[in-house]
């Protein structure tokens, strides 16, 4: 039997799988601490308010037809070593598979890439400087595996940084966007810091920016076959 720890879940989404009607699973447990994060409740082990999986399973069946797909985000999907069953479950119901990720472990994201239709792979900050963001040491070595598994996959995928300006300057994002390009990334996408859900008052209370993050991305374009910014 799955047991797929789901600490969220959204039945209808247009955003989270740029293009398609996707239903949305909120993966519980995240082994990162990343400061902006805006599901918080997600990162334990176990969450107050699991969802049975057998109750997603239920509202997938009634949505068949209906739905291009179901986007496994979190938390940190690829943390559950139930997430392949998963999949495969929702694929035998006719869904397309999205998923989210941090990339943080390499192999287990190796291990799932072959069921999935699209990754959506958040990058952090530069490599070198992941545990500024993600409080655990090693992350970003972990991280660039993890990258490099997507990229030689051949899966569609979107790689993508949230920015907030006290975590990340504008050389920073620079020096990322140029040594993302150089590794193979096309995709790109610059997403502004919300502070919905985000429990740092110090991050919430300073979002000035010297300048726009567009103005930033406009700089940035060239590097990339598509390339975008969200705000």
């Amino acid at each position: 039997m799955t047991m797929l720890r789901v600490g969220g879940f959204t039945p209808l989404s247009t955003t989270d799988w740029p293009g398609m009607l996707a239903a949305v699973v909120f993966c519980q447990g995240c082994p990162w601490r990343c400061r902006y994060c805006h599901n918080p409740d997600l990162i334990p082990a176990r969450g107050e308010h699991e969802i049975p999986w057998e109750a997603v399973l239920a509202f997938l069946h009634r949505r068949q037809g209906l739905l291009d797909g179901v986007v496994f985000s979190g938390g940190e999907p690829t943390l559950q070593t139930s997430l392949t069953d998963a999949m495969h479950e929702v694929r035998a119901l006719g869904f397309r598979i999205g998923l989210h990720t941090g990339g943080m472990y390499p192999e287990k994201l190796e291990a799932v890439l072959q069921l999935v239709d699209w990754v959506g792979m958040d990058v952090k900050a530069p490599f070198a400087a992941y545990p500024r963001i993600t409080g655990a040491a090693g992350s970003g070595a972990r991280a660039l595996s993890g990258l490099q598994q997507v990229l030689a996959s051949g899966v569609d995928h979107e790689i993508r940084t949230t920015v907030h300006p006290v975590l990340l300057s504008d050389p920073d994002l620079a020096d990322m966007a140029r040594d993302l390009a150089a590794r193979g990334v096309k995709h790109y996408v610059l997403q502004a810091f919300r502070s919905q859900g985000c429990q740092d008052k110090g991050l919430c209370g300073n979002t000035e920016r010297d300048r726009p993050l567009q103005a930033v991305g406009a700089d940035l374009a060239g590097l990339f076959e598509d390339f975008l910014v969200r705000t």
